[in-house]
């Protein structure tokens, strides 16, 4: 049966335990920038990092990888990410993978289940606990349209986390991921507001205490104006939409060029 919450004992916290994290964008961290990268590049933070840093504030210091790469679809993501993942016999992994499947034409949830199936079931027959996700409930907004493809897929995702024992983080039932502060500017991926609030809530799940609220209600604010909001829309359609709409009409991918930012275990250490 799924679990989506332990009690502080959890015996998988411990000193020196492991985590790696696989998946696409939403995993690498894509909207929640660290200040400056190297060579002035853009490194992503995001909620795995972030989770990373509470498991280690709690236990001392863990080990940590994250092999997600933007763009990637189900298939390219057990292919290249699943055999790292298990030749480094983590204590724990994070598994998200479907979303860019379900936002292509003809996507079958169905096929992208048997696909996270099969990956899961491999993790944990290495002994390796894991934590899945459902999206965030996609009822407003440009993805409305596709609430049903989404919803069908999540429902899978919750047969599969039961069937092997996983851990299930259900964003469909956080409501404060429906707010559009808990999302970028291209209204793709989670802002860091979102990304901390997600890690909090799977800190939560795995029994690590944390002095902040992940459900905190966010602060009332004055409304857009009919004409700022038209303004927006028009900068994400120019900014974001019609960039994507292209690379999928060219079949490119925003990750063509990127690799994992972390592909090996390495040491995080404790803030306190």
């Amino acid at each position: 049966m799924a679990r989506t919450s332990a009690d502080e004992s959890n015996p998988l916290l411990k000193q020196g335990m492991s985590l790696v994290s696989i998946g696409d964008s939403f995993t690498e961290g894509v909207g929640d920038p660290y200040p400056g990268g190297p060579d002035g590049g853009v490194v992503f933070r995001g909620w795995a990092d972030r989770l990373a840093e509470h498991l280690a504030d709690h236990v001392g210091e863990i080990e940590y990888a994250n092999l997600a790469v933007r763009g990637k679809l189900i298939r390219q993501i057990v292919t290249d990410q699943l055999r790292p993942a298990l030749d480094m016999a983590p204590d724990l992994v994070t598994l998200s993978a479907g979303g860019n499947d379900l936002l292509r034409p003809g996507s079958d949830p169905d096929r992208v289940a048997r696909i996270l199936d099969l990956a899961v079931s491999r993790l944990r027959a290495a002994g390796s606990e894991v934590v899945l996700f459902t999206g965030v409930n996609v009822a407003t907004g440009y993805m409305r349209g596709t609430i049903g493809l989404f919803a069908r897929s999540y429902m899978n995702v919750r047969a599969i986390a039961d069937r092997h024992g996983c851990y299930l983080i259900d964003q469909w039932s956080m409501d404060v991921l429906t707010d559009a502060r808990a999302w970028d500017e291209d209204r793709l991926h989670m802002s860091p507001e979102g990304h901390r609030r997600l890690a909090l809530r799977v800190a939560e799940a795995l029994g690590v205490p944390v002095s902040e609220r992940w459900d905190e209600p966010w602060p009332e604010t004055a409304p857009v104006g009919w004409a700022e909001a038209r303004r927006e829309d028009l900068t994400w359609l120019k900014d974001s939409l019609v960039p994507w709409i292209g690379r999928r009409l060219t079949g490119r991918s925003s990750g063509d060029t990127v690799t994992a930012k972390r592909p090996v275990l390495t040491p995080v250490s404790s803030r306190r």
